[in-house]
């Protein structure tokens, strides 16, 4: 049997799914690693716009606890941190290069970065404009995991100093995310918080046939959209949609449509975890198109589309008979290769193993913080 591991993650937000697809995430592969025997923390530093939005409080598959200053994370975690055999900080972590330089300096375990942005991040990285890691902090980190696989890894190293870089990408928890007996009442949604660099795509592949189709039904569910924002009458807007809701808004949708970031795009390799979520529910998806995408949906287990017409003909021309197959091999898919449980031993995996040497700290500015 593996060794139980004592893993503590510090991450952007675990109690608040609010603005926040991080969320999901995190949820899946603590519980996944907790049902492998594994004992988990999560600290959070406790802000108050998640504070104010929390749909998990109390965790049952892993300890919960906040922090309110980088200070107050050394005074109160520091034998947390110090005895834990894997620490893992995540993308977007308030005052991130703080955080990373006091754990790398109480870290005696494996020390890792979990990057749920990386195409964000190099680019922000590459412009010197990262508040949440600096390049200095990368060659610290024993494994630095990315959402994003292909040839983004093979840059990391070489641009960017990291000792090894490995995929592990989001995944579902198929307890969650199954098909529910609700009645299907949309024939296209969309869940996603608003992105300036995916409201073209929004606009192109959702609210343009909207417009062509009136009589279908269409559905945004999601926060922080302009108020200026012009919805056809047609478009339900549904402003937050917990996780717990998330399995009936997909069994209601005929179709349910991915949007990825322009940046994630041109990485490619950058699957969403709504593709596996509603392929978990049984629900036809419609994606934008990038490379990767069929390392892990088959051309027969999606529909792609890159204009508006192409998403009408789908709406108006595919039978309920490729749909529903589609969306079968799609499930099947997912079930095989992408649930949480599957993630966790992933994860696992790849810490075992050989570390090569962490070179010696160069702590910055930040650390006095």
């Amino acid at each position: 049997m593996t060794k139980r591991l004592d893993i503590v993650f510090l991450g952007l937000s675990l109690s608040s799914s609010w603005g926040n697809g991080h969320a999901t995430t995190f949820r899946g592969l603590l519980k996944g690693l907790h049902e492998l025997g594994h004992r988990v923390t999560f600290l959070e530093r406790d802000v108050p716009w998640y504070a104010n939005h929390r749909d998990l409080r109390d965790p049952d598959f892993c300890t919960l606890r906040y922090y309110e200053t980088t200070n107050d994370l050394r005074r109160t975690y520091a034998c947390c941190l110090q005895q834990a055999d894997v620490v893992v900080v995540g993308s977007f972590v308030p005052e991130g290069r703080a955080v990373i330089d006091v754990v790398a300096s109480l870290c005696t375990g494996q020390f890792c970065f979990y990057d749920i942005d990386t195409p964000v991040t190099l680019t922000k990285l590459a412009a010197d404009d990262c508040d949440y890691m600096c390049r200095r902090q990368i060659p610290y980190f024993d494994v630095y995991f990315s959402f994003t696989g292909g040839p983004t890894l093979a840059r990391l190293a070489a641009d960017f100093g990291a000792r090894r870089a490995e995929p592990l990408y989001c995944s579902v928890d198929p307890e969650r995310h199954r098909r529910t007996a609700d009645p299907i009442c949309w024939d296209l949604g969309y869940l996603g918080t608003y992105s300036s660099d995916r409201q073209a795509t929004l606009d192109a592949l959702l609210l343009e046939p909207a417009r062509r189709m009136p009589d279908r039904r269409f559905v945004v569910a999601g926060s922080q959209f302009p108020s200026e924002t012009v919805w056809p009458s047609n478009v339900d807007r549904i402003e937050h949609l917990p996780p717990a809701d998330h399995a009936s808004f997909y069994s209601r949708q005929r179709y349910t449509l991915n949007v990825t970031r322009s940046s994630m795009i041109a990485a490619g390799w950058s699957p969403s975890v709504r593709l596996f979520e509603a392929a978990a529910c049984g629900t036809a998806i419609i994606s934008d198109r990038w490379t990767g995408l069929d390392s892990f949906f088959p051309t027969a287990t999606i529909n792609t589309a890159g204009q508006a017409e192409d998403v009408i003909d789908i709406l108006s021309s595919q039978s309920d008979r490729v749909r529903l197959a589609m969306a079968r091999r799609a499930h099947a898919t997912i079930l095989a290769a992408h649930t949480s449980a599957a993630r966790a031993r992933e994860f696992v995996s790849l810490l075992a193993r050989p570390r090569s040497a962490r070179p010696a700290l160069d702590l910055g500015v930040e650390s006095a913080a």
